[in-house]
C-alpha cells in the first residue's frame, strides 16, 4: 500500500508532464492523416520567393516580391516551415505531411506557452485543466495540423507573451556606473543613422538612379567622374552596381558600429542579452501576421504594471530590437519599410478575399456580415461547457476573495476590447473566425478560474474530466476534420450542414484521392471541381486530371470529384451518380460521382 501511495504521489508530481507528453504523442501519431489546405500552395510559393530574396537582394539589389506574390503577408513563419520541413526530409513522410508536423509542433509550443501563462494566475491543477481544455478544443486541434497562418500566429502570440512576461519578471536591477554621455550619444547616433539608412532604402536607390541617369545624359556629378563609360553604358548596369555597393557599405557600417557599441557596453552585455529571445519572438510574430505588435502592447502593459518606470528603458530596447527582427525576416519591407508596412496593415485589415460567406443559411459579402456573426460562431464552435466556465471565471475573478485583477485587466485588453472592436467595426472575416483565433486564450484562462473556485482538488479533477468529454468525443468523431466542429447547441455538424461553413479548406480531397486511387482503372480521367491541386497532390500518377484551371478538356470523365462548398457538388455534373461521399455524421464534405 505504501508503494502504491508513493507511486501515486510521484505521478501527481509529474502529472503536467505526463498529460502534455500525451498530447504531443497524440499529434505525432496522427499528423500524417490530414489533407493539404486550400491556401498552402500559394504560401509555399511565397516562402520560396522570400527565401530567394536573401540571395537576390545582396547580389542584384532586387527583392522580386510583389503584392500579387502575397507580399502583404508576413513570410517569417512560412519561410521557417519551408526550411524545417525540408530539413526533416530524412523522415519517411512526404513533404506536405512534414509541413503538417511543423504546424503541429508549433501548436504544441503554444500549448506550453499557454500553460506557462496559466500558472501565473492559477494553481497547478486548474492551470493544467485550462491548458488541456484549450489544447483539445476540436476546432483548434483540427487547425493545428492544416493551418499555415492562423494557429501558428496564435501560438507565436502566446510564446511572445510568455517570453516577454518572463523577461520583465526577471528584469535585471541596473548595477554599475551609469552610461557615460559619449555612450548615450553614440547609441543615439547608432539608432538614428542605422534606422535612417534602412528606412530610406528606396530613397537612396532613387537618388543613385537619378544621378546615374543625369550623368548618362552628360551632366556632371560624382558618377560622371568615377564611371569612365557612363555615357555609353546602359544606366541600369551602373544603378545596380552602385546600389549593391551601397547595400554592402551599409551592412559594413551597421556591423562595425554595432560591434563597437557592444564593446562599450560590455559590462552590461550579459544582462542585456536576456532580452533577445523575447524581442526576436515579437519580431518574428509581427513578420508572420501584421497584428503581431499587439502582443508587444500586452507585454508593455504587463511590464509597466509590474515594474513601473524601471521597465521603460528595457521596453525601448525591446521595441527597437523587435523592429529590427521584423525587418530582417520580411523581405517585402526591405526597400520601403514604413510605406510597405502601412500598406500591408491597410490591406490585411480588409482581408482581401472576394468570395461569399455562408452564415446561418445565407450568403453574405465579406464586408456586410451581420453583427451576430462573431457572437454566434463563438457560441457554437467551442465545446458546450466553455462559456459557462468562462463566465463563472469572470464573476469569480471580479467579485471573489482571490484577487485576479491582473488577469481581468489582461483579459479585457486581450479579448474583450478586440472582440468588441471586431463586432462594432464589422471587420471583414471569412472561413468563420480563423483570422482572430489569437484572442481566444483568455476564454480558457477564465475557465481555469472556475476550476480553481472548486475548493477540493478531487472535485476540481472531476469537473475538469467532465468538461473534457465533449472535446475528446468531438476529436474522435470528426478526425481528421476536427476543424469543422460545431457543438450540440445547433446539432453538431449535422445541424451546421448547409447553414455554416464546413470543410472550407478542402482537406477532404486527400481522402477523395485515396478513394479514387483504389477504384479507378489505369489512366482514368477525372474532373476536379474545386481545389484541384489538393487532389492531385495525393492521386496516382497515371490518372489524368482536369479542372477549370486548365484549358484542356477530355471527351469523357470516368469520375467527378466535387466539394460541397459553394454547392459545387450540386452544380458539377448534376445528373451523375454519386458513388462515394466523404462525410462526418450526415454532413457531406466531398462527393465522388460517376457520369
Amino acid at each position: 500500500m505504501d508503494g502504491l501511495r508513493k507511486l501515486l504521489l510521484e505521478m501527481k508530481k509529474y502529472l503536467s508532464t505526463i498529460i502534455l507528453a500525451s498530447i504531443l504523442l497524440a499529434g505525432l501519431l496522427t499528423f500524417n492523416q490530414y489533407g493539404e489546405s486550400w491556401d498552402d500552395r500559394s504560401l509555399q510559393k511565397y516562402a520560396a520567393k522570400s527565401i530567394n530574396a536573401y540571395i537576390t537582394f545582396p547580389q542584384q539589389g532586387k527583392v522580386n516580391i510583389t503584392p500579387e506574390d502575397l507580399g502583404y503577408y508576413g513570410p517569417a513563419y512560412v519561410m521557417a516551415v519551408d526550411l524545417l520541413s525540408r530539413a526533416l526530409d530524412f523522415l519517411p513522410f512526404p513533404l506536405p505531411d512534414l509541413r503538417h508536423l511543423v504546424y503541429f509542433l508549433t501548436y504544441f509550443a503554444g500549448i506550453l506557452a499557454f500553460h506557462s501563462l496559466a500558472k501565473r494566475w492559477l494553481s497547478d491543477l486548474p492551470a493544467l485543466g485550462a491548458t488541456i481544455l484549450y489544447a483539445t478544443q476540436p476546432l483548434l486541434w483540427g487547425h493545428a495540423f492544416i493551418n499555415p497562418k492562423d494557429t501558428p500566429f496564435l501560438s507565436l502570440f502566446l510564446i511572445s507573451l510568455a517570453l516577454g512576461f518572463n523577461y520583465f519578471d526577471k528584469l535585471p536591477v541596473e548595477s554599475g556606473p551609469r552610461p557615460k554621455r559619449i555612450q548615450l550619444l553614440l547609441t543615439a547616433l547608432w539608432v538614428g543613422s542605422v534606422f535612417s539608412l534602412f528606412i530610406f532604402t528606396e530613397s537612396f536607390y532613387n537618388l543613385i538612379s537619378n544621378l546615374i541617369h543625369s550623368a548618362h545624359d552628360g551632366n556632371a556629378n560624382i558618377f560622371s567622374l568615377i564611371a569612365s563609360d557612363i555615357l555609353t553604358a546602359k544606366p541600369e548596369i551602373y544603378i545596380q552596381k552602385y546600389f549593391i555597393l551601397f547595400l554592402r557599405a551599409r551592412a559594413t557600417y551597421y556591423l562595425l558600429f554595432t560591434i563597437y557599441l557592444l564593446y562599450l557596453y560590455r559590462q552590461r552585455l550579459p544582462s542585456a542579452l536576456l532580452i533577445l529571445p523575447s524581442a526576436f519572438l515579437l519580431g518574428f510574430t509581427t513578420s508572420t501576421r501584421i497584428l503581431g505588435p499587439f502582443a508587444g502592447i500586452l507585454v508593455a502593459y504587463y511590464a509597466l504594471r509590474t515594474k513601473g518606470k524601471r521597465a521603460i528603458s528595457s521596453l525601448i530596447a525591446y521595441a527597437i530590437l523587435s523592429l529590427i527582427f521584423t525587418y530582417l525576416t520580411w523581405p517585402y519591407l526591405w526597400m520601403n519599410p514604413i510605406g510597405q508596412f502601412i500598406e500591408s496593415f491597410k490591406e490585411m485589415s480588409l482581408y482581401p478575399w472576394t468570395g461569399v460567406v455562408l452564415f446561418n443559411g445565407a450568403n453574405y459579402q465579406l464586408t456586410n456580415l451581420p453583427t451576430s456573426y462573431l457572437p454566434l460562431l463563438l457560441a457554437i464552435q467551442l465545446t458546450e461547457p466553455i462559456w459557462a466556465l468562462s463566465l463563472t471565471g469572470w464573476l469569480v475573478s471580479i467579485f471573489g476573495a482571490n484577487n485576479k485583477r491582473g488577469l481581468v485587466e489582461l483579459s479585457v485588453l486581450w479579448f474583450v476590447l478586440p472582440l468588441t472592436a471586431f463586432i462594432v467595426m464589422r471587420t471583414a472575416l471569412y472561413d468563420n473566425f480563423r483570422q482572430i483565433l489569437f484572442i481566444l486564450p483568455p476564454i480558457f484562462l477564465m475557465a481555469g478560474v472556475a476550476f480553481e473556485a472548486v475548493k477540493q482538488v478531487k472535485w476540481q479533477a472531476v469537473l475538469i474530466g467532465l468538461c473534457l468529454v465533449p472535446n475528446l468525443l468531438g476529436i474522435v468523431a470528426l478526425h481528421p476534420y476536427e476543424y469543422i466542429y460545431y457543438n450540440r447547441f445547433i446539432g453538431g455538424v449535422d445541424g451546421a450542414a448547409g447553414r455554416f461553413e464546413l470543410d472550407y479548406w478542402g482537406i477532404s480531397y486527400r481522402e477523395a484521392a485515396e478513394y479514387v486511387n483504389q477504384v479507378a482503372p489505369p489512366n482514368s480521367t477525372i474532373w476536379l471541381e474545386g481545389p484541384a491541386a489538393l487532389f492531385q497532390l495525393y492521386s496516382r500518377e497515371d490518372l489524368k486530371t482536369y479542372s477549370t484551371n486548365e484549358a484542356e478538356r477530355a471527351d469523357y470523365y470516368d469520375y467527378v470529384v466535387a466539394t460541397t462548398r459553394y454547392n459545387l457538388d450540386e452544380t458539377a455534373y448534376p445528373g451523375a451518380e454519386v458513388i462515394y461521399e466523404i462525410k462526418r455524421g450526415n454532413a457531406v464534405l466531398t462527393v465522388i460521382k460517376k457520369p
